[in-house]
C-alpha cells in the first residue's frame, strides 16, 4: 500500500517581523551600529512594510531596553554563557524573550514564530532547537526576568557608575523607566495654545508646558509639524533654554547647538542668535529643522572653544558633549557602545567649553550649562570647577522657574532630573499652578546648572 505523502508543514505566521527583529539586534550588539543605522543595513527590516515593520522595531527596541536583564534571566536557562553563544542565536533567543517578557504577546505566537525565524535565518538555524526549548521554558519561568536586579540593564561597570552618582534607590528607579517605551514629548513654538494643541495632537499638557503624545505616534503626519508649530523635545531637555530668563532682541549664542531643540526655543523668545555646532552632518540636521520652524538663526561651522563672536555675549546656552547616560532609555543600545575609559575625556572638554564661555560672556551675562547625564564629574563637578576659578556665580534656579520639576532641585539650586524611589520625593510640593506633585516626571536625565558673569 502506497504510503500517504506526507503533511506540508504549516509556516508560523509573523517570522518575517521576528527575524527582522533579531538582524536588528545583531547589527546593534554584535557590529556596533546604532538602531537607525541598523534599520537601513538589515535587509529583512527594509522589506516589511506597515504593521510588521513597527512590529520588528517593537520587538527590537525592548529587547535593547531590556537586554541586560534578558541575558541575565537567559543565563539560568542555557548550558553555556550566552556571551559564547553564536551571535545570531543569541539575537534570536533575546528577540523572542522580549516579546515574552516585555511585550506580552502569546506564548505560542511568540515562540513558534521566533523558532521560525531562526529556521529562516543561515546562521541561526542550527539553533533552532535549541532556541525552541529555552523560549518555552521562559515562557514558563517570567519570573526570572522580573525578578532581576533592575540595574542588569546595564554593563556592571555602569550600574556601579550609577549607583555611585545617584545612591541605589534612585539607580534602580532609573534602571526601571528605561524598560519603558519613552513617550514622545514636543515643545510648541511661543503664542500657540498649549490645551488646544494637545487636544488635537490627542496629547497630555504637561507642568512644564510640554505636550506628551504616546509613544510610537507617527509625528511627520501630524498637524503642525510641516509647518514647524512645534518639535519633538523631551520635557526635561526643554528646561535649559527656558533658565536663561528674557532674551528678547539679546546677543544669545548656543554652543554645541545640533540637533536644534534648544536653538528653535531660543530663536523663537526672540534672541539674536547664533548656533555654533563642529559637525558638518549634525549641522545639516539643525539647518533642516530650523528651516521647517522658519526662524532667524545664524549657524556657525565651528569649534565652540575657539570660536569668538565680534562682541560680547549678553547669554550662552551650552549643552556640552557627555556620555549620555540620562537618554539611555531613548538609546538603550548605547550602554553596550560605552567604554569605561572612553567616559573620561568628557570632563576636559566641558572644562575648556565652559571657560570658553566665559570669555564669550559680557560681565553679568549668563551661562546655562546642561549635560544629558547624571555623572558629577560631568555635570556639579565641572560647575564647581569653574566657580573656583572667580569668574562666574551661580544663581539658584527655583521651583517656580521648573513646574514639574520640582523634586529635582539640588541644595545648591541646580537641577538634575534624574527619577526618585516615591518615598524619595518631595510629595506635596506645589507647583506653580498650586497643584500638587504627587510624584517626579518621568523624563530624560539632566544636569542643568546657571551662572552669571563676575
Amino acid at each position: 500500500m502506497a504510503r500517504p505523502p506526507p503533511e506540508k508543514r504549516t509556516e508560523a505566521a509573523g517570522w518575517q517581523s521576528r527575524l527582522a527583529a533579531a538582524e536588528l539586534l545583531h547589527h546593534t550588539l554584535d557590529k556596533g551600529l546604532d538602531l537607525e543605522a541598523a534599520m537601513d543595513a538589515s535587509r529583512t527590516f527594509r522589506r516589511l512594510e506597515g504593521p510588521d515593520r513597527g512590529f520588528a522595531r517593537a520587538i527590537a527596541g525592548a529587547a535593547l531596553r531590556g537586554i541586560g536583564r534578558i541575558d541575565y534571566a537567559l543565563g539560568g536557562m542555557v548550558q553555556r554563557p550566552l556571551a559564547d553563544m553564536e551571535p545570531e542565536i543569541r539575537s534570536v533567543l533575546c528577540a523572542g524573550a522580549a516579546q515574552l517578557w516585555m511585550l506580552g504577546v502569546p506564548d505560542h505566537a511568540a515562540v513558534s514564530a521566533t523558532v521560525e525565524a531562526a529556521g529562516k535565518w543561515h546562521e541561526a538555524r542550527r539553533g533552532g532547537g535549541l532556541v525552541n526549548a529555552v523560549l518555552r521554558r521562559a515562557s514558563r519561568e517570567a519570573e526570572a526576568f522580573h525578578t532581576a536586579p533592575p540595574t542588569s540593564v546595564w554593563p556592571e561597570w555602569m550600574a556601579a557608575k550609577l549607583k555611585s552618582a545617584l545612591g541605589p534607590e534612585r539607580a534602580d528607579a532609573m534602571a526601571r523607566l528605561q524598560l519603558e517605551e519613552p513617550p514622545v514629548d514636543i515643545t510648541l513654538k511661543p503664542g500657540a495654545d498649549p490645551q488646544a494643541w494637545a487636544e488635537k495632537l490627542n496629547g497630555q499638557v504637561l507642568p512644564s508646558g510640554s505636550i506628551r503624545l504616546a509613544s510610537g505616534a507617527g509625528l511627520t503626519d501630524l498637524p503642525g509639524y510641516a509647518d514647524g508649530v512645534w518639535w519633538v523635545q523631551d520635557a526635561a531637555a526643554a528646561l535649559p533654554a527656558k533658565l536663561i530668563g528674557d532674551i528678547k532682541n539679546k546677543r544669545v549664542a548656543d554652543l554645541c547647538a545640533a540637533p536644534g531643540g534648544k536653538t528653535m526655543q531660543l530663536a523663537a523668545a526672540g534672541a539674536n542668535l547664533t548656533a555654533v555646532e563642529i559637525s558638518k552632518q549634525r549641522i545639516t540636521r539643525l539647518r533642516e529643522n530650523i528651516e521647517r520652524a522658519r526662524l532667524p538663526v545664524a549657524i556657525v561651522e565651528h569649534d565652540a572653544r575657539t570660536w569668538r563672536p565680534a562682541e560680547p555675549l549678553d547669554a550662552v546656552l551650552l549643552d556640552a558633549p557627555c556620555s549620555a547616560l540620562g537618554i539611555l532609555r531613548r538609546h538603550p543600545e548605547g550602554a553596550w557602545r560605552r567604554d569605561p575609559k572612553d567616559m573620561a575625556r568628557f570632563p576636559a572638554t566641558q572644562a575648556q567649553l565652559v571657560q570658553a564661555a566665559a570669555e564669550l560672556l559680557r560681565p553679568g551675562g549668563r551661562l546655562i550649562y546642561s549635560v544629558c547625564t547624571p555623572i558629577p564629574e560631568e555635570g556639579r563637578d565641572v560647575i564647581e570647577a569653574a566657580l573656583a576659578t572667580g569668574s562666574w556665580r551661580r544663581v539658584k534656579i527655583t521651583p517656580e522657574e521648573v513646574p514639574g520639576f520640582e523634586a529635582a532641585l539640588t541644595d545648591d539650586g541646580d537641577v538634575i532630573t534624574a527619577p526618585q524611589a516615591l518615598a524619595e520625593a518631595r510629595v506635596g510640593a506645589a507647583s506653580v499652578s498650586g497643584e500638587i506633585v504627587a510624584e517626579p516626571m518621568k523624563s530624560d536625565i539632566f544636569y542643568i546648572a546657571r551662572l552669571e558673569r563676575a
